[in-house]
């Protein structure tokens, strides 16, 4: 199916593994040419080589999110790299602290934002202004089921619903301008090196079948490919009505309708 993407250019956070990884991928199946930042440069430069397999520019850069000083420069550096962003995928995301109410500093409920919120919304900013003037910008936003409902710990589970929230706001305000902004909520997609693969090596296969049987009603995890088949639609024209949307991908896992 072609989206009528080709030879745009996009910017993904945490590009270089799992949900970000098939974006990228997804997107340079489309003929996209995809920066990519992450924290580890091997994984960087291995997810590189994958892209430019697709035919299309790739560039890698090494960012924290977090550190919200440091993503202007890495902006600037794409940037200067291949030309204005067209497309910007806000995938980095966790919890600094994995504890409830109680065992949560208020530190760590300030950095799980700077990590899931404030991210996004700074590089949000620095894209749309080119975007505006060009008249066509999409950006998605990884967020989560538990940015919907109940779910996960307090920081994580707060700071996606903020995610959501702010989507929608920022899609309504630049709807006049082609830009459409959207956000994912996937369920538990399982990939090599987060929390789902961590639960299933650390735990029985009882307590994992069991799991498995009471939340997840296909009968297993999801998979990355298929969220990032939903984001480079989202990024397509064809998708050029769909703004301000929040897209569950969870197999029916969620309870909301």
């Amino acid at each position: 199916m072609d989206l009528q993407i080709k030879n745009k250019n996009a910017l993904i956070t945490g590009g270089s593994r799992g949900l970000g990884k098939a974006a990228a991928l997804h997107l340079a199946q489309e003929g996209v040419n995809v920066s990519i930042c992450g924290r580890s440069s091997e994984d960087l430069a291995s997810t590189a080589k994958e892209i430019e397999n697709c035919g299309v520019s790739a560039y890698t850069f090494i960012c924290d999110v977090s550190d919200l000083d440091a993503l202007a420069q890495m902006h600037n550096s794409a940037v200067e790299a291949m030309g204005s962003i067209d497309i910007l995928v806000n995938n980095v995301g966790g919890a600094k602290s994995r504890e409830g109410l109680e065992g949560t500093s208020v530190d760590d409920f300030k950095g799980t934002f700077d990590l899931n919120v404030f991210s996004a919304f700074e590089l949000m900013k620095l894209v749309t202004p080119e975007m505006k003037n060009k008249q066509w910008g999409r950006i998605v936003n990884i967020a989560s089921i538990w940015g919907k409902e109940y779910g996960g710990n307090i920081s994580y589970m707060t700071t996606k619903a903020a995610l959501i929230a702010a989507t929608k706001s920022a899609a309504r305000e630049l709807a006049k301008n082609g830009i459409t902004i959207n956000s994912v909520a996937p369920g538990s997609i399982l990939h090599a090196g987060n929390n789902w693969e961590k639960m299933i090596t650390e735990n029985s296969e009882e307590f994992v079948q069991d799991f498995i049987a009471q939340n997840l009603p296909m009968g297993k995890f999801g998979w990355p490919e298929a969220v990032g088949n939903l984001i480079a639609y989202l990024c397509s024209d064809g998708a050029g009505l769909i703004t301000g949307s929040c897209v569950g991908i969870d197999g029916g896992q969620s309870y909301s309708l």
